[in-house]
């Protein structure tokens, strides 16, 4: 190759920033231009609306698939401020709807992280071909248009309003998206794992797609993951074991629902700051920890197992056991850009504790319940 084709210095540097990198680079801001990205948007418009009924300032929200393609999030929260009207309290809606990433709330254990990028408002209005919020503030509606991320005009009062919100409607840019259908089960089933992991969601998604036949569903878990295990068919024993408990050596809580189901695989959940954490980590370490220490211990005190007999194999307790683990730390550390994975190592010692303690406490509470599920692991194969 000659010289000139291999020189390469600052001059070839491109710099793309705000809502030119965005539409450069979609699938860097969520994670691709498929459904899976299309579902990303609605989750990154969710987020800070979620945020508020855990902070107390909304009591819901509510999600639309709307006829013409779009999206409708929609608060009574304590509404965004509006620049143009002249508030100061904090960014404005004009400044988040186009400043990459600002407004984003801090990583701790009171934030709700709905996506693995948190890169807010602005790549949702960026990605749209259109996008308009509405404003209930102080007795006034105000409207703001964008187009593709630029705005359309100057926020505008458009009359009188009741009590206060936030309504964000947008349409994903067809010049940028493979498909604009979205899958309302996918969008219910990730809003469904927020709710019971927070149980001060309430939250209804409806999708207005099809007259004919629109659907609602409203999804509020006020006992958290046991009412979510609760829904699970053919259970070995009719309860949800569950608990919740602060650990000060992991800076956060922990809390796990598990039962024993008539059925051979295992089914275990785990996540962190309400994030799934698919590649697992620490806390479900932990719990699995904890699971064998309480089994084998009760087993050998009841002389279930014998002195010589060996312990049971990872498969053998994982047979038919269906369980959340879900842990919020007020610092959590990742493994990872995807944040599939937990690596706070002070949290695999407390998890253990806790789901060692409160099952052999299970365990001793009734000996007939007890003798039954470990008479279904001891039949389990070994491997």
């Amino acid at each position: 190759m000659s010289e000139e084709s291999t020189t390469y210095d600052a001059g070839a540097i491109v710099v793309l920033e705000g809502r030119e990198a965005v539409r450069k680079r979609p699938g860097m801001y969520i994670g691709s231009v498929g459904e899976r990205g299309l579902h990303h948007l609605v989750l990154e418009a969710a987020e800070r609306s979620l945020s508020e009924i855990l902070g107390g300032t909304a009591s819901c929200v509510e999600i639309t698939l709307t006829a013409d393609g779009g999206v409708r999030v929609a608060d009574d929260g304590t509404a965004l401020t509006v620049g143009h009207a002249g508030s100061t309290d904090g960014p404005s809606l004009e400044t988040r709807l186009t400043v990459l990433s600002c407004g984003a709330p801090p990583a701790g254990r009171h934030s709700l992280h709905v996506g693995c990028f948190g890169i807010g408002l602005a790549v949702v209005n960026a990605l749209s071909s259109s996008l308009m919020a509405e404003v209930r503030r102080d007795g006034t509606r105000w409207v703001l248009e964008y187009e593709r991320g630029v705005p359309v005009g100057v926020p505008a009062r458009s009359g009188p309003a009741d009590g206060s919100g936030t309504a964000l409607t947008f349409r994903p840019d067809d010049e940028i998206f493979e498909t604009r259908v979205f899958s309302f089960d996918a969008l219910v089933e990730r809003f469904r794992e927020l709710a019971f992991l927070n149980r001060e969601l309430d939250i209804t998604l409806t999708d207005d797609r099809d007259p004919a036949a629109p659907r609602a569903v409203h999804l509020r878990f006020p006992g958290g993951p046991k009412d979510y295990l609760a829904e699970q068919s053919a259970p070995l024993h009719p309860d949800v074991i569950g608990f919740e408990r602060e650990y000060s050596e992991m800076e956060g809580t922990v809390e796990v629902a598990l039962r024993w189901c008539d059925f051979r695989e295992e089914r275990i959940a785990s996540y962190a700051n309400s994030l799934p954490t698919t590649d697992g980590g620490t806390h479900e370490l932990g719990f699995r920890d904890g699971l064998a220490a309480a089994l084998h211990g009760y087993a050998r005190e009841r002389r279930l197992l014998g002195p010589s007999d060996p312990d049971f194999t990872p498969a053998q307790l994982g047979a038919g056991l269906t369980a959340v683990v879900s842990v919020k730390l007020d610092s959590p550390e990742f493994e990872g850009a995807t944040r599939s994975r937990l690596g706070n190592r002070p949290v695999r010692a407390c998890v253990a504790e806790a789901v060692r303690e409160h099952l052999i406490a299970w365990l001793r509470a009734d000996p007939a319940r007890a003798t039954a599920v470990l008479a279904r692991i001891s039949k389990a194969p070994r491997h």
